[in-house]
């Protein structure tokens, strides 16, 4: 197990709720900014930053948001990949993802495959993670040419989430889409926390305080807060707070 991955078991053993902020460098970030909002959320509680979006972030984008953030707060950097291109080696570590419930074969391994050689020679820590996207109306839908699963059906969320741990992933990410309407029904979390060991990662549409606490209490194990940090990230510094004040 690497160092990432004991960082994160260690914190949910002592029985903790986590928060990863996503940062998308594709979005016009403010450099000089950023290492500011990054300390204020870091010193909120948020436990590692995601990196990554769904559509033209390159490789020097995602270096330079990466080295920000480790050497303003020295959390995790994680990259979150919405293909090879935001593959960084200044990143500590990568979602290795299979987005699920895509219909294109490229998602399902292709990019996977190609994205392994270099995740080798970056020397990025894997995170094995099953991906479900649950709604079709999101910019990460669309790319991923996903099949929406229909929200007041958590048991088929299960039923990805099982094949997921029978094929040895660690993590299931839920995930509403970036700027989403609706957050992940509390049903899914509660349903695929009590039938499996996976952790459960959640993410889209938690634009609360409430929220969030409901998701954590409902079975998630990470918060995701993306869009909201572009926004008003002190809205994003109260939710972190509801998560952590639980």
């Amino acid at each position: 197990m690497g160092k990432v991955s004991n960082y994160l078991k260690e914190k949910l053993e002592k029985g903790e709720k986590l928060h990863f902020t996503l940062i998308d460098p594709a979005k016009k970030v403010d450099y000089s900014e950023l290492e500011k909002v990054a300390l204020r959320l870091h010193e909120a509680g948020t436990d590692a930053f995601l990196v990554g979006g769904s559509l033209g972030v390159t490789p020097e984008e995602a270096g330079d948001v990466s080295s920000i953030l480790k050497k303003a707060t020295g959390l995790p950097v994680i990259i979150f990949p919405g293909n090879i291109n935001c593959l960084t080696p200044k990143a500590d570590a990568v979602l290795f993802m299979v987005l699920m419930n895509s219909l294109e074969p490229y998602y399902l391994v292709q990019a996977q495959v190609q994205a392994a050689p270099l995740v080798r020679k970056y020397g990025l820590e894997a995170l094995p993670t099953g991906y479900l996207v649950l709604y079709g109306e999101t910019a990460v839908a669309h790319v991923g040419r996903i099949q929406p699963i229909p929200p007041e059906k958590p048991e088929i969320g299960l039923a990805y989430a099982l094949a997921a741990e029978m094929m040895g992933f660690k993590y299931i990410y839920l995930e509403a889409g970036s700027g989403a309407s609706r957050h992940v029904p509390e049903a899914f979390p509660s349903l695929i926390k009590r039938s499996t060991s996976l952790t459960v990662i959640v993410g889209g549409g938690v634009r609360s305080p409430e929220v969030a606490r409901s998701l954590a209490k409902a079975g998630a194990d990470i918060i995701v807060t993306g869009n909201i940090v572009e926004e008003d990230y002190e809205k994003a510094v109260s939710i972190i707070r509801g998560i952590k004040s639980r």
